[in-house]
């Protein structure tokens, strides 16, 4: 809105009572106004453009304007207008009723011109205002969204609610948790042999694939660290059913990063077991996982086959008459003893 040239509608079925108007506003500096002869027209008007002031007479055929202030009033992209009512001296009563049905001011004929330069720029005063006080809340509601957002992009959404019920989020044990890391073969030689604006961009595309993939089973992403993408199941949302819907995440996985390009393999490693998670640093705060479970997937990732999902048999067993498996023997787990591992083909 161009604050020197508020937006005035004249709404008068008396030709001599518009001509008057118009030309005292003009005279005032007014210079856009527009005029309807009469309700109907008003309502096309108002429907059609924004106005900053309607000037509305009462008595009118047709349409009146009593039903032209209660549809005004009625719409919420039109009850912000403020209308000042145009009555003659005879009909106060009308007036009022008028206030009461959201009017802002009235307008005694014959136009007064003191009256007429105070009444109007006090209604485009307040209008002015009330616009600066619904543009200064918008703001303020689209800052609270960025930083609702830019939490959401930190931590958990059960994190979230509790950092603002609370002002803080506790760290908790969590009993059994599948914890499921994806990692990208053959990427440090990648990003020595591509511009890095490139090995960005591609980077960027696979991690929003994973994401997509992450959310359609129902997992937790947890965070990227290089090119290591860390989710889980069963920490903070639904539990049943958590190893299996990881399992099935971990296997998409593998095929939605084959059909990106620059046509990626991953391997994806997964364990099933206790780990702490909490809120760590201030700065730049990290919601993160610990514990014996954490680093074994991230030690069986180490140990998958490029395109493959990897796991213990002891984590596997529960799910293994409803698939197939590779059984790879017992591998060497840093911090633990010989562990038997199975590469996962297929869920049912």
């Amino acid at each position: 809105m161009d604050e020197a040239s508020p937006q005035i509608l004249v709404v008068d079925d008396n030709d001599d009572n518009r001509y008057t108007l118009t030309r005292r506003l003009k005279r005032l500096g007014y210079d856009n106004v527009e005029i309807a002869e009469d309700g109907r027209v008003a309502l096309e008007k108002v429907a059609k453009r924004p106005f900053d002031l309607i000037l509305l007479d009462i008595m009118m055929p047709d349409v009146n304007g009593y039903e032209v202030l209660e549809r005004v009033k009625a719409d919420p992209g039109l009850r912000d207008i403020p209308v000042i009512m145009i009555s003659a001296l005879d009909e106060i009563d009308s007036v009022v009723k008028c206030i009461e049905l959201g009017a802002e001011d009235y307008l005694p004929k014959p136009f007064n011109p003191v009256l007429l330069k105070a009444r109007i720029g006090a209604s485009l005063e307040k209008k002015k205002l009330r616009d600066q006080e619904a543009y200064h809340l918008e703001r303020l509601e689209a800052e609270k969204k960025r930083g609702d957002d830019l939490l959401h992009a930190i931590l958990p959404a059960e994190a979230v609610a509790e950092l603002k019920a609370t002002d803080a989020v506790m760290p908790r044990r969590f009993d059994d948790v599948t914890v499921l890391f994806c990692d990208i073969v053959g990427f440090t030689r990648y990003c020595d042999q591509h511009a890095p604006e490139q090995v960005v961009a591609e980077l960027q595309a696979l991690v929003t694939r994973l994401e997509e993939v992450v959310e359609s089973h129902g997992l937790e992403k947890i965070k990227t660290v290089g090119d290591a993408f860390l989710a889980t199941a069963g920490l903070l949302g639904e539990r049943t059913g958590s190893l299996e819907a990881a399992i099935r995440c971990g296997l998409d996985m593998v095929r939605a990063a084959q059909e990106i390009e620059p046509f990626w393999q991953v391997r994806v490693g997964l364990h099933a077991g206790p780990v702490v998670a909490g809120v760590v640093g201030h700065a730049k705060f990290l919601y993160d996982l610990w514990g014996d479970t954490v680093n074994v997937a991230a030690r069986i990732t180490d140990q998958a086959a490029p395109g493959t999902v990897c796991t213990s048999l002891d984590v596997w067993q529960p799910l293994a008459d409803r698939g197939a498996a590779t059984e790879l023997g017992s591998v060497e787990i840093k911090g633990k003893d010989a562990m038997a591992l199975v590469q996962i083909n297929e869920l049912r």
